[in-house]
C-alpha cells in the first residue's frame, strides 16, 4: 500500500513559510500544481489554513528539506513510517463465534421469513453462513428444520442493526412500490362514495325542521291573545 501525504495543501502552507524550496518542488511533493503554491506563497490562497510540519508528522525529514534546497532538480521523498499498518483482508463471511453458531439457523429463518428481499449473499454477510445452508432453509431440506424457530439475528449477537438496515436499505433499491392491496388499503374510491345512499341523519334533520316551524306557527297564534289579556 503506497504512503500517502497527510494535508498536503496544509503541509504546502508549512514548506512555504519555512523552507526555501521552489515551487515546483513543493508542488511535485504535495501534488499539487506550482501556481496553485505561487498563490499560497503570494498569499491569494489557503489564508484560512494552519500549516502543517511535515517534520513533526514524521513524513518528511531535516536531512531531506536540506538536500532538496541545495539541489533544485531534486525531488523530496516521504520519509518510511515507524509503524506499519497492515493491509485489510478481503472482505469475506462474517466469523461467528462458536458458542453462537447452534443459532445461526435461527436467524437465517428468521431473515428469509421477515426480509425476504435479502439476498443469499447479504444473508450470508450478516450472520455468516453458507448459501447453500441458506437454500437448505429455504427450501425446508436442512436437517434440523422442524426445530427451527425463526430469531432476530440482532437479538442473538450475531449481526448489529446499523448493518441490517443497510442490507435491507440495499435490497430495496429498485423495488417497485407496494400497491394498495399489498399496503391493505380499506379507504373506498370517490367514484364508489358518490353511489352511496344519503344516512338516515338527513331524512331526520328534515323530520324535525318540520316540527320546529309547526311550534313556531302556535307560538305565534296565541301570542295575541295574551296582549289583549294583558290590557284589561
Amino acid at each position: 500500500m503506497a504512503q500517502q501525504l497527510l494535508m498536503p495543501k496544509a503541509t504546502a502552507v508549512w514548506l512555504v513559510d519555512n523552507t526555501a524550496l521552489s515551487f515546483e518542488q513543493i508542488a511535485t511533493f504535495c501534488k499539487l500544481h506550482p501556481l496553485e503554491v505561487k498563490a499560497i506563497a503570494d498569499g491569494e490562497s489557503a489564508q484560512g489554513i494552519k500549516g502543517l510540519d511535515p517534520i513533526s508528522t514524521g513524513q518528511l525529514s531535516r536531512e531531506e528539506i536540506a538536500r532538496a534546497e541545495g539541489n533544485p532538480n531534486h525531488k523530496l521523498k516521504l520519509s518510511d513510517p515507524k509503524v506499519r499498518v497492515p493491509e485489510s483482508k478481503r472482505k469475506g463471511p462474517r466469523y461467528t463465534p462458536v458458542s453462537k453458531r447452534q443459532d445461526r439457523p435461527n436467524a437465517i429463518l428468521w431473515l428469509v421469513r421477515n426480509h425476504p428481499e435479502l439476498k443469499d449473499a447479504q444473508i450470508s454477510r450478516l450472520v455468516g453462513t453458507t448459501k447453500s445452508t441458506i437454500e437448505q432453509i429455504r427450501e425446508r431440506t436442512h436437517w434440523n428444520s422442524t426445530n427451527l424457530t425463526p430469531m432476530d439475528p440482532v437479538t442473538l449477537g450475531l449481526c448489529s442493526q446499523i448493518d441490517l438496515d443497510l442490507e435491507v436499505e440495499r435490497a430495496s433499491k429498485g423495488r417497485p412500490l407496494p400497491t394498495a392491496a399489498e399496503l391493505g388499503a380499506t379507504l373506498e374510491s370517490a367514484h364508489e362514495t358518490e353511489k352511496l345512499p344519503y344516512s338516515d341523519r338527513e331524512e331526520e334533520k328534515e323530520i324535525d325542521a318540520d316540527a320546529v316551524f309547526a311550534k313556531l306557527k302556535s307560538l305565534k297564534s296565541s301570542t295575541p291573545d295574551e296582549d289583549e289579556d294583558d290590557r284589561y
